[in-house]
């Protein structure tokens, strides 16, 4: 067994927290400087090159690349042979959070009940989901989820036989309603399968992910999502364009003979996201 002491926890979610608001993921950056070359929109072109130009100041000058610096959300896959000692994985996780809040001087974004809404001044509580794994490692995925993408996010509880148009359908319908309030150019997370809270879950954990393809027939369907979502032409910003999506991920679940959920969780440009292992 394993020992992994709490501050360890809270030490990564730190310097990750501040990182990922800081720099722009090399897996965006590169998708960004790509459909800056392939872009022929030239309004299109120049919201692209804005973008870049503001990722690498927030780099270079040590400044959020944007200033919803979102909710922390954040996936800890335990091993099943590590003990956390001097703490528990919640309280560990929140106070990473609440010291990169203070120590990167980012936003506070969180309010301590949905209806009283009173900020907790320190963007915690983070939102954490744990799996345990075999092994004796902790990894922690961690997103930074800003308000404006999340909220053009849907679930819909489709019938089996609406089959994989139904699908297709309802994830573009859900794209074409967001526009330019997603911040695209954005990145699509998409859940199909398990239940009401799993796909919604599934959606989420599609984020962490840019571009990894794996199982096939779901491969195919993020390719032709792609190419749908990206010829509706709302483009950077909303100002047109071929370059509405920069990736569209799929993670799958079995599900009930009567159902087939899925969930649609829009990510904005500067999807910030990142991982440790400890």
């Amino acid at each position: 067994m394993r020992q992994i002491k709490a501050a360890l926890i809270t030490k990564a979610v730190e310097d990750l927290f501040i990182k990922i608001n800081l720099e722009l993921a090399p897996d965006v950056l590169s998708s960004l400087k790509k459909a800056n070359k392939t872009e022929k929109n030239s309004s299109a072109r120049s919201v692209l090159k804005v973008l870049l130009e503001n990722a690498s100041i927030a780099k270079k000058e040590r400044i959020p690349i944007c200033q919803d610096t979102g909710l922390a959300v954040v996936f800890a896959q335990i091993g099943q042979d590590v003990h956390i000692s001097g703490g528990d994985l919640k309280s560990s996780v929140d106070q990473g959070v609440k010291q990169a809040v203070k120590k990167g001087y980012l936003r506070a974004s969180v309010v301590n009940d949905p209806l009283i809404r009173k900020n907790t001044g320190d963007n915690a509580p983070a939102i954490l989901h744990t799996e345990i794994v075999p092994g004796n490692k902790i990894k922690l995925y961690l997103l930074a989820k800003g308000g404006g993408a999340e909220n053009m996010s849907a679930l819909k509880m489709l019938k089996p036989s609406d089959g994989i148009e139904g699908v297709k359908a309802f994830v573009i319908e859900t794209v074409k309603k967001a526009g330019p309030s997603a911040c695209p150019p954005m990145i699509v997370g998409v859940g199909i399968g398990g239940n009401f809270e799993k796909c919604a879950y599934l959606a989420k954990k599609a984020l962490l992910r840019v571009d990894a393809r794996r199982v096939a027939h779901l491969g195919n369907l993020e390719i032709d999502l792609l190419h749908r979502i990206n010829k509706l032409g709302i483009g950077p910003s909303g100002f047109g364009g071929k370059t509405t999506c920069l990736a569209v991920n799929i993670e799958s679940a079995p599900c009930h003979i009567a159902s087939l959920p899925v969930a649609v969780n829009i990510e904005c440009h500067a999807h910030r996201h990142g991982e440790a292992i400890i």
